[in-house]
């Protein structure tokens, strides 16, 4: 029996999307919940995951290749489970580790504007055996997530800050014993039969935390213990023993048992914290009003269909939205310069410069890394500065420089199918542009009725800096410059 494996159904606003990365290839053994490839549209890396368990018997679409949604990418055959039990290594149960130094684990230093740090997650546990670069903990700051990694192989020691623990840069959280290239050599079996993360597919592990839950209170059924949705599902549903548990473990989530039906509370991240607080002080401290208009997409859709695929011969990424927008933002902002400042006490700071932020949408929360210099890039710049930031977002590799500064937020609530929304301002910035779903309706066109893909936008401003013939002169530009593309290249 064969499975085709297809691209993931794409919201309207997303014309096509790009293979970017096979984690299998023709011939390997996959199981079901598995990560087999990574879908990227303008905006957002989407998962596809094995349906069931088997042997990957042909792709037809490589990396890098345009593909629509719905459509079959590669085929997946069933495996007979005798063979696939025969040729899987057998479990390794103990390794001698062969001791020559203790290295300690130690917190990264931590950005001059971040105070402290939270231990997020451990990815192993005392005496697990480990292999060098292998990730061992994530930090977490207000804004982004470190990763902490083996100096060396060797076996884990002692781990002094449990998760939920407040540590602070260069600060000692764990104990790693270095061992021999014996140990090494064994180290890579066992590590692939007992890794937390090989356990749990990245779409697995982000609902594990959505549920409060870690690797270890979830029992896997799959091939080698590995843990598929199901059985994250069943763990959250599963009452809690006693009470005493939330009291002795007052960090931990609490499942409250109410006959049939259950309640958790799980304490927020630091991340979500921040959010939350930002958000608040952005509606608090500012005269945020928000002003709206509509643009027909036609030209731009029909543009990208005519240039798409040579577009990307030429440059090596795809054409999206995302670039238009940026360009006919930085255009817009150099026409009015009151929007691309902000207010620092009592005064105006006029930005020379054009760094846009970009809304990301990650596993941890909504992130607004920024892309420098938007003015001086291409069309293809842009492309590929926009999809290094979501890849990074996704991944939780963004920096502390990726996140700061910024004169101008885009947010595009368009690829999750938003109609029309008020986006709130990201401080300290005057505005930010809320990009929606493109959708067919009906247009009067010269007395006509025409069916035309069009396009809400919203700009939300702080009043006390931009007036509102200054806010809808902005919006109206953008909408001139998205309806006339063109424009954007002969700078008129």
């Amino acid at each position: 029996m064969t499975t085709e494996i297809k691209v993931p159904v794409l919201p309207e606003s997303v014309a096509d999307a790009t293979v970017a990365t096979w984690h299998v290839k023709v011939g390997d053994k996959v199981s079901r919940d598995q990560v087999l490839v990574d879908i990227e549209t303008d905006k957002v890396v989407l998962e596809v995951p094995a349906t069931s368990d088997g042997v990957i018997t042909d792709i037809s679409q490589g990396e890098g290749a345009t593909v629509l949604g719905g459509q079959v990418i590669a085929i997946l055959s069933a495996a007979d489970a005798s063979v696939v039990a025969t040729s899987a290594p057998a479990p390794v149960t103990s390794a001698p580790a062969v001791v020559s130094s203790i290295i300690d684990i130690v917190v990264p230093v931590l950005p001059e504007s971040v105070a402290d740090a939270t231990v997020a997650t451990w990815h192993v546990a005392e005496g697990d055996i480990v292999s060098v670069d292998q990730n061992l903990v994530d930090i977490e700051t207000d804004k982004v997530v470190l990763e902490v990694v083996a100096q060396a192989s060797g076996v884990i020691g002692k781990i002094i800050h449990a998760e939920g623990d407040t540590v602070l840069g260069a600060q000692k959280i764990g104990e790693l014993n270095a061992g021999s290239t014996a140990a090494s050599a064994t180290a890579a079996p066992v590590q692939d039969a007992l890794s937390r993360d090989e356990l749990a597919s990245p779409s697995v592990r982000r609902l594990m935390t959505e549920k409060g839950l870690t690797a270890a209170e979830v029992t896997g059924s799959g091939k080698g213990g590995r843990i598929s949705k199901e059985d994250v599902e069943m763990a959250a549903n599963k009452p809690s023993p006693t009470p005493v548990a939330a009291v002795t473990a007052p960090a931990a989530s609490v499942t409250q048992t109410l006959g049939e039906r259950s309640q958790k509370r799980v304490p927020m991240t630091r991340l979500r914290k921040t959010i939350a607080t930002r958000l608040l002080e952005a509606k608090n401290s500012t005269a945020m009003l928000t002003t709206f208009n509509e643009v027909n997409m036609k030209p731009i859709m029909d543009l990208r269909e005519q240039y798409k695929d040579l577009f990307e011969k030429t440059h090596n990424t795809r054409l999206g939205f995302m670039s238009f927008y940026v360009k006919a933002v930085t255009e817009a902002l150099k026409r009015f310069p009151a929007v691309n400042a902000s207010i620092d006490g009592d005064d105006i700071v006029y930005h020379n410069f054009f760094d846009i932020s970009i809304a990301v949408s990650t596993p941890r929360g909504l992130v607004t890394p920024v892309l420098r210099d938007a003015d001086q890039l291409g069309m293809a710049g842009i492309e590929n500065g926009i999809r290094d930031l979501a890849i990074k977002g996704r991944d939780g590799k963004l920096s502390m420089a990726e996140m700061q500064g910024g004169n101008f937020t885009i947010t595009n609530g368009g690829v999750f199918g938003s109609l029309i929304s008020t986006p709130i301002l990201n401080l300290p910035q005057a505005a930010i542009l809320g990009m929606h779903k493109i959708q067919d309706r009906p247009m009067a066109v010269n007395g006509k009725v025409e069916i035309l893909p069009m396009m809400y936008l919203a700009l939300s401003y702080d009043h006390r800096l931009i007036d509102g013939k200054e806010s809808v002169g902005f919006l109206v530009t953008i909408k001139e410059l998205l309806e006339d593309p063109a424009r954007l290249l002969l700078d008129i």
